[in-house]
């Protein structure tokens, strides 16, 4: 079992930046692939970006590609999503993902999940 807890969301108006951060405890964090999604209101959740066990490899939605930054520290069994430019469409839940195989969680097929935290983009 993995356990994920996020942390970092919060309001900020549009233009302006987070960092949200997810805290892995209970297997070795440097074995999975790691992810960032998000659910908005009456819509499905889907994967914003996605970083593999070592770091090298990373993945993000075309959405958000150039404004949002994926990373892990595996010292520190901590993953982050850093959002730059925020735009009002950013607005959702954003949930930690992780799952040992990269392709599982780009293909949203991730096994275990996080709580969730609320970004709030006020236009």
């Amino acid at each position: 079992q993995v356990q994920l807890v996020e942390s970092g969301g919060g309001l900020v108006q549009a233009g302006g930046s987070l960092r949200l951060s997810c805290a892995a405890s209970g297997r070795t964090f440097s074995n999975y692939a790691m992810g960032w999604f998000r659910q908005a209101p009456g819509k499905e959740r889907d994967v914003v970006a996605a970083i593999n066990y070592s770091g090298r490899s990373t993945y993000y939605a075309d959405s958000v590609k150039g404004r949002f930054t994926i990373s892990r520290g595996n010292a520190k069994n901590t993953m982050y999503l850093q959002m730059n430019s925020l735009k009002p469409e950013d607005t959702a839940v954003y949930y930690c993902a992780a799952d040992g195989a990269f392709s599982r969680v780009i293909t949203n097929a991730t096994g275990y999940w996080g709580q969730g935290t609320q970004v709030t983009v006020s236009s």
